[in-house]
């Protein structure tokens, strides 16, 4: 598929059947991810497979109950869960190089996880980003390391109905030239 017909489809997806993922597929769309630049190719990613029903509803349990991705991680027959090692990206000889703290592996790992949701939709699957969760808790359920951090998951799987498009702000709304809010007009 085109990559731009593919970012202009894609779309949050939070019904899922109950339908495998070929193992296969799954491992393109995690070779997608793995391709994702970073910072100074640190690549502090790690993928967390999960598809035990019990460890899934655990993880559905650390979103608050009127978020609207709980079902979908149950209800989806995989979830990807991304945890990425703190202190790596962003440093240089130990020392945080830029005034943005120890944020940069949130950044490359949200890159890495846009590159699963293309992929995904370029199969015919469906993601939907999920970050607003008890990170804490998703740690403890994933047996994740302290010097990693759960930084988002999404559920994968098929799905029977394309979600409707969402408004997205106008190009003359976000677009300046030469500084911050003078319009940029073609």
């Amino acid at each position: 598929m085109d990559i731009l017909k593919t970012i202009q489809e894609r779309r949050s997806v939070r019904k899922y059947k109950a339908d495998q993922v070929p193992e296969e597929i799954l491992f393109e769309i995690l070779e997608a991810a793995r391709r994702a630049p970073s910072w100074a190719n640190t690549q502090t990613w790690r993928f967390i497979i999960v598809k035990d029903d019990n460890a899934k509803r655990l993880l559905s349990g650390t979103l608050a109950s009127n978020n609207p991705a709980k079902n979908a991680l149950i209800e989806a027959p995989l979830t990807i869960c991304l945890a990425a090692k703190k202190g790596v990206s962003g440093f240089y000889k130990g020392q945080c190089a830029t005034d943005k703290g120890d944020y940069w592996f949130m950044f490359d790992a949200g890159i890495a996880m846009e590159h699963i949701a293309l992929a995904a939709w370029n199969f015919g699957l469906g993601t939907c980003h999920v970050g607003l969760f008890d990170a804490g808790q998703a740690e403890d359920t994933l047996k994740i390391p302290d010097d990693y951090a759960i930084v988002e998951m999404t559920p994968l799987g098929y799905f029977d109905i394309v979600p409707a498009a969402t408004p997205r702000k106008s190009l003359q709304d976000i677009v300046y030239l030469d500084q911050f809010g003078e319009p940029y007009k073609k």
